[in-house]
């Protein structure tokens, strides 16, 4: 008799672990196993490589573990979705083989001394005032650092990949990617959701070629199936029908059950971001596109807090040694010792006040920018520093929300959180206290694979569409409700002193990249 063909299956390649979960229909886990990462190798300061095998073996090793002792529900799943970290690069030859270490979204290092744009798009953008951001582009540009100095490497390279491209093939045998996950500094038309055409701007930024992308297939469309390669490799059927999904955060979004533009999805993970989802192409700052959804013909419209939660792994290395050790010998999580930590400080951590700019970015701030604490005192220790940070990231999301409802005109009325910074119900109550609104998290930690399992359901016929979808899918777990005696607390500091800091600030950190080269 043959099983029903009514689970779904997603893999979450994060930064700092890969997971293989089965979803039901309503959303619900079945099924979940997680292999840790190593995020990254450094053979210099400020690089980020890993080695593109590291990600693949991972991938068919969470895979095998999940039906080893589950084999009777691998012949239950119809199909699987991928979802990934962005902007992870790796170039390959013909066989699909690595050239080079994969570089690591984390990456830091910088081309310098590229030359401008010429003709009419160089006069254009020194007209505009662009030039120097155009110039920051550039020397981002990953592709531009390989080509100028592993001019060698390039020239063999057959195709120039995301991470989410390059488990693909792996999976499939083919070049494919989806519109979804394309985030990063690639010839990518962010507006139209496709490679850009041939006159555009960007081809002139980068080194790359078109015959060196990937196709592109829609969110919820069939990018291929299992080859018997894969198949042996990592336990899954052959044939099984693989759906195209969305980078992570794009995925969180629609796994938060966030369609409209009034609902803003926080995102506290490594990067902290705040996204909304809009059929319309917006930018919430000028130059800085917004990214393809989960959703085909949508936008998520985000501004990102570069290290966000990974503050919280900053915090816990350098000032967190007693309650790592404490951890250790009661078998808990560090963090929930740091939760405890900041229980009895109050909200405003008596006026000790952080912007997170620990990694600048190109705007809001910009590249000089630098992180800061002021307002300290002697009655200050590192439990009300913890809940600073906490504080100064949400201050930081709730000013990228006011750019998202300038930009877009259209408010933000309710706010979900995802990402590991969630389980935290100290984090999810001074959100809540400072955006000054409910804040809920989803019913399931696993937003990013929720949603890559919702775009599967509905590429699959198992949901007709993806309102459907999210409605059966998703649902609010705990809601937090603002203190509003604490938010006009948090509106008094976040309007009278955190929204002028940069400001007042932004010479200093000008003048100390001047002294110092540092950030370049």
């Amino acid at each position: 008799m043959m099983a029903t063909k009514d689970l779904l299956l997603a893999i979450d390649n994060g930064t700092q672990s890969i997971k293989a979960l089965v979803f039901r229909l309503d959303g619900h886990i079945k099924a979940c196993e997680r292999i840790p990462l190593v995020p990254y190798f450094s053979r210099q300061p400020g690089w980020a490589e890993q080695d593109p095998d590291h990600f693949w073996q991972a991938l068919c090793q969470v895979c095998r573990k999940l039906f080893s002792s589950r084999a009777v529900m691998k012949e239950r799943i119809a199909g699987l979705a991928l979802t990934t970290q962005r902007g992870t690069v790796i170039n390959v030859d013909s066989k699909g083989t690595p050239l080079r270490p994969a570089i690591v979204w984390l990456d830091q290092r910088k081309t310098h001394g590229l030359p401008p744009l010429k003709g009419a798009w160089g006069r254009l953008f020194r007209l505009a005032g662009l030039r120097d951001t155009i110039a920051y582009l550039q020397s981002e540009a990953e592709a531009n650092w390989i080509a100028t100095y592993q001019p060698e490497l390039w020239k063999k390279t057959h195709k120039y990949l995301l991470l989410s491209g390059y488990l693909l093939y792996k999976l499939t045998d083919t070049f494919v990617d989806s519109v979804g996950s394309q985030v990063g500094y690639i010839p990518f038309d962010f507006k139209r959701l496709k490679w850009c055409s041939d006159r555009n701007w960007r081809w002139q930024l980068l080194p790359v070629a078109r015959h060196q992308l990937p196709e592109l297939v829609s969110p919820g469309q069939a990018v291929g199936e299992i080859s018997r390669q894969a198949a042996e490799e990592t336990g899954l059927p052959v044939g099984l029908p693989i759906i195209a999904a969305a980078a992570d955060k794009a995925c969180e979004v629609i796994g938060s059950g966030s369609l409209e533009p009034s609902v803003g999805c926080l995102s506290y993970g490594t990067t902290a971001t705040i996204n909304a989802t809009h059929r319309r192409y917006v930018e919430a700052i000028p130059l800085l596109p917004p990214y393809p959804s989960a959703i085909p013909g949508c936008y998520t419209v985000e501004v990102q807090i570069y290290r966000g939660y990974w503050m919280v792994h900053w915090f816990k290395e350098q000032f967190g040694h007693p309650e790592q050790q404490e951890a250790l010998r009661k078998g808990l999580a560090a963090e929930d010792l740091l939760e405890n930590l900041v229980a009895d400080i109050p909200p405003g951590a008596m006026g000790l006040m952080l912007q997170p700019f620990w990694t600048p970015g190109l705007k809001n701030p910009g590249p000089e920018a630098k992180g800061a604490i002021i307002g300290f005192g002697d009655v200050h220790s590192r439990a009300h520093l913890y809940r600073s940070i906490l504080e100064g990231l949400a201050y930081a999301l709730r000013e990228g929300k006011e750019r998202i409802e300038k930009r877009s005109n259209t408010a933000i009325t309710s706010i979900r959180v995802s990402g590991g910074g969630s389980q935290s119900r100290t984090a999810m109550q001074l959100t809540a206290d400072i955006f000054g609104m409910p804040t809920g998290r989803p019913h399931v930690y696993e937003t990013s694979g929720l949603g890559a399992a919702i775009d599967a359901a509905v590429g699959l016929g198992l949901h007709p569409n993806f309102p459907a979808a999210v409605g059966s899918m998703t649902r609010m777990g705990d809601v937090f409700e603002p203190d509003m005696k604490n938010h006009q607390l948090y509106n008094s500091l976040f309007h009278d002193v955190y929204k002028k800091m940069y400001r007042r600030l932004k010479p200093l950190y000008r003048r100390i990249r001047e002294i110092t080269g540092y950030p370049q």
